[in-house]
């Protein structure tokens, strides 16, 4: 639900794209078209997807599944074969073998690959044939080494004039090259709404918009980027999209799907991101902020990260099991966001296609082994104070009540036990009942256990100090809590599980990372710290690429690696490699500032670009690879909430706190296991952001499953985005919908305009954040005529309001 998985080239990518470009036709997971002689510098972009595609499942990595004892996968200094062995089995310059006679025949019983599973082209073979005569030269794949610093290109003088900053010049250069201009700039209403939908995902108000429209400078649209990067609600925005990749919900998930209270550390990611913290910083206190020095409650807090994992509550369950799991999922999360691979392929088995092996896959597994799962209060300083001060006096009734208890279990219980009728003790255990009428000194440990508990339940010897504690405790404040994790004091033996079966040991593993990425230095018996300092180390060449290669999907509409969670040997290569690298360098070199290396990417000229499609493109980019235009985008489910209620004026801009409970339709907490209440929010709760609306993993809010929101079971760092006929009714229909709708309504009747067109006028500005063209006006004039004529005649400006939050065009950023 919402969310697209790209692995493995399933993620419906264009494969035809390249089909015009000089260097290289089509580099698509697993799809070459040959254009040119393989040569030197090529096996990246021509060899590799073919073996990828073709061969790696059986000839790759995992030594379990491999055939005949040939492995493709590396050079042979590594472990592959010998470019002589190599030519001996596929034949080369005219001599045949039988490897390439099963490569080309048409008989499935003999051909290789399987004809069941794939099945290569006539310009497939003549790529490996190519490869093999020029003695078959590996190259290290390009997601594994360091990014280089490219050289910024220099563009030709009227290429130029186009260019506001470096992003602009790898852009330019390619699309000079295939003799394509960029798009003119987009108009500036357009400009304004798009880098607020983008940035803090509310509307510019007709002031602001008005404001931006008046400043005659140059720097009109940097100042206005500056102060949305300012303001606390681009926390909210780009908070949203950590989230999608944290897995955040507030219930447990499986069919009883309990509520969960883990709000805070939603809280701490929009303040984190608020505060501009260093990305290598973020995501070394999320995954490890207890175990950083001097640990705040705020560095534990963020280790909610982590937590967002899913809980199983059925009676009857292995709960061993179920930690696996959760374990399961924090290796599986931690490939997916910080390196872009798909580590969960080496669960079971070694991976078919990338060079990480089931041991190196249980040796992450061991960083999180090590961790107990805790719920840590959360008291301001005003209520620590009091908490602190109740417990004194606890602790100084408490000895004097121990001391009473002691003495009355020796001195009371038995007169007590003595004094008890056959009535009295009919539901009793035999050996509860067997220490009744026998010497004291008779009773067995677990007989006096049991009788003392009978005793303390039943009558109880301190009446007067069990009150005092028991009402000093209910004056404690009930304070907030968080979902954390914790190092646990007795470490746990780590083993290698056969087939991925946890009840099936194999040998034991220790703290360790993938060898082909650089090194793990960290002590043997490694935590979470030292896993995270490897992941952000600058030595990493992933971690940098991954985080801005999503922040250019997410103001793109696609990234520069389509597959944004498969950088190894199956995703997609980057359609501007050095672009990718320029802006992985640039987002180290500046600190790991997020803002600065968003900023960038939003004052380009390649962002400011109009969005309207051009004919001359249709046959040469249709899919918009080449950045000549910015791609539409339709809105977030969360954002078109957001858009709806900041156009009516109904926002509570309030950040941060519990989940709130916006009108949803009936029933729909009975589609569940168990039935939740859903308590409807009043005030300004009932009108907060969709970010903070409950998110119920079995039973989520209509709109926001409509809307392709994520289903938060595993982490999406790419939301889907359809377009069906339940999105328009929704819209129409749903009971916040129409609320919002009544109050922009209002709002548009109490607009300080006389005739129906300036407020017609005002309406359109307030919710599209543009000037309506004369035959728009037209069509909503005849449309506010025809509800005025209606019988019963309904509120005229509510029908205005629900068609212009009924467009295609409000739920999309141009």
């Amino acid at each position: 639900m919402g969310c697209s998985i790209s692995a493995n080239n399933k993620a419906g990518i264009d494969v035809n794209r390249f089909t015009t470009w000089s260097t290289w036709r089509s580099v698509a997971a697993g799809v070459v078209i040959l254009a040119l002689p393989v040569g030197a510098g090529t096996f990246n972009t021509k060899v590799k997807p073919v073996l990828s595609e073709h061969c790696f499942a059986c000839h790759g990595p995992d030594a379990k599944q491999r055939k005949g004892d040939l492995r493709l996968d590396v050079p042979p200094e590594e472990g592959g074969m010998t470019a002589e062995r190599l030519r001996d089995i596929f034949g080369v310059d005219g001599h045949s073998s039988l490897i390439l006679e099963r490569i080309t025949t048409q008989d499935p019983d003999d051909q290789m690959p399987p004809s069941e599973s794939s099945t290569l082209s006539d310009a497939e073979i003549e790529t490996l044939t190519q490869w093999l005569a020029e003695g078959a030269p590996y190259e290290k794949h390009w997601a594994f080494v360091s990014p280089a610093w490219p050289e910024i290109p220099t563009l030709k003088e009227a290429d130029a004039r186009w260019v506001r900053n470096p992003i602009d010049n790898f852009v330019g250069r390619r699309l000079a090259a295939e003799g394509i201009a960029p798009s003119p700039e987009a108009e500036a209403e357009t400009r304004l709404r798009r880098v607020y939908l983008d940035l803090i995902g509310i509307l510019p108000t007709i002031e602001q918009l008005d404001a931006f429209l008046a400043d005659p400078s140059d720097q009109a649209y940097e100042k206005v980027v500056d102060d949305l990067l300012a303001s606390p609600h681009f926390g909210e925005r780009w908070g949203r999209h950590w989230l999608d990749a944290a897995r955040y919900a507030d219930s447990n998930g499986y069919s009883i799907d309990g509520p969960r209270q883990i709000w805070p550390y939603r809280d701490w990611v929009i303040n984190a991101i608020n505060e501009d913290l260093p990305f290598d910083d973020f995501v070394r206190t999320q995954l490890a902020g207890d175990l950083l020095p001097d640990a705040t409650q705020s560095d534990r807090v963020a280790t909610g990260f982590h937590r967002n994992t899913m809980i199983n509550q059925e009676g009857g369950i292995d709960k061993e099991e179920f930690r696996i799991e959760g374990i399961v999922d924090r290796v599986d999360t931690t490939g997916a966001v910080f390196l872009g691979l798909t580590l969960g392929c080496a669960k079971c088995h070694d991976h078919k296609y990338d060079p990480v092996y089931q041991e190196e896959y249980y040796k992450l597994f061991a960083f999180y082994n090590n961790d107990d799962e805790i719920d840590l209060d959360l008291p301001t300083a005003e209520e620590s104070e009091r908490i602190a001060l109740i417990q004194a006096k606890i602790n100084e009734i408490t000895p004097e009540s121990k001391a009473y208890r002691e003495k009355a279990i020796q001195e009371v219980l038995p007169v007590w036990l003595a004094g008890l009728s056959e009535e009295a003790v009919k539901d009793w255990g035999l050996k509860e009942k067997a220490a009744i009428g026998i010497d004291r000194a008779s009773w067995t440990a677990e007989q006096e256990g049991l009788l003392q508990k009978r005793f303390l339940q039943a009558d109880g010897p301190n009446q007067e100090f069990e009150k005092k504690i028991n009402d000093l405790r209910a004056e404690l404040p009930k304070v907030p809590q968080t979902m954390v994790l914790r190092k646990r004091g007795e470490p746990r033996e780590t083993h290698l599980f056969e087939n991925g079966d946890f009840t099936r040991l194999a040998q034991q593993v220790l703290p360790g990372t993938p060898a082909v990425l650089h090194a793990y230095d960290g002590p043997e018996i490694g935590s979470r710290l030292d896993l995270a300092n490897w992941i952000v180390s600058r030595a990493n060449p992933l971690t940098a690429r991954v985080t801005v290669n999503r922040f250019w999907q997410f103001l793109f509409g696609r990234a520069l690696v389509e597959t944004e969670n498969d950088f190894g040997y199956q995703g997609a290569l980057p359609t501007h490699p050095e672009l990718l690298d320029y802006l992985a360098n640039q987002f180290i070199a500046r600190g790991w500032s997020v803002k600065a290396s968003i900023r960038e990417m939003v004052t380009s000229a390649t962002y400011q670009q109009a969005s309207h499609t051009r004919s001359d493109l249709e046959n040469v980019d249709r899919r918009n690879y080449l950045l000549a235009r910015q791609n539409r985008v339709r809105l977030d489910a969360e954002i078109i909430r957001d858009a709806t209620l900041s156009a009516s004026g109904l926002l509570d801009e309030t950040i941060g706190g519990p989940g709130v409970y916006p009108p949803q339709p009936d029933g729909v907490m009975k589609l569940g296991q168990s039935a939740r209440p859903w308590n409807e929010s009043a005030d300004g709760d009932r009108f907060r952001r969709g970010m903070y609306t409950f998110f119920w993993r079995a039973t989520p809010h209509p709109s926001l499953v409509v809307f392709d929101a994520p289903d938060a079971m595993v982490a999406c760092t790419r939301r889907s985005r359809s377009n069906t006929p339940l999105q328009a009714l929704t819209l129409l229909n749903d009971q916040a919908y129409v609320e919002q709708a009544e109050a922009f309504a209002k709002r548009i009747a109490a607009a300080p305009m006389e005739s129906d067109g300036e407020k017609l006028r005002y309406a359109f500005r307030a919710s599209l954040n543009r000037e309506p063209e004369a035959h728009e006006m037209q069509v909503l004039s005849s449309l506010l005529e025809d509800f005025r004529k209606a019988s019963p005649a309904p509120d005229p400006w509510l029908g205005v309001a629900r068609t212009l939050f009924n467009l295609d065009e409000f739920i999309t950023r141009e």
